[in-house]
């Protein structure tokens, strides 16, 4: 399955708590745009999040951050996992 990832930028507010309750709520409803979303890094000085997920194209991946939360992306680009 095609591999994702994706940068929001500027997120007010952004703590360790705030973030990690984003991502168990993408992980509540990830199934129903079958998608699975892996691992999260964030910065909180900038507010930058970055998520890295499987899913079928990146409509599926920001549907998921639509349903869970509503904090969509600035920007989905597709990748592949280096050696």
């Amino acid at each position: 399955m095609p591999l994702f990832m994706d940068v929001h930028k500027g997120v007010d507010g952004l703590t360790e708590e705030a973030v990690a309750g984003a991502h168990a709520r993408d992980l509540e409803v990830q199934a129903k745009h079958g998608a699975k979303f892996l691992n999260y890094w964030y910065n909180a000085d900038d507010g930058t999040v970055f998520c890295l997920a499987e899913a079928p194209n990146a409509d599926a991946a920001a549907a998921v951050h639509q349903e869970a939360h509503g904090l969509l992306a600035d920007e989905i680009v597709q990748v592949s996992e280096g050696h």
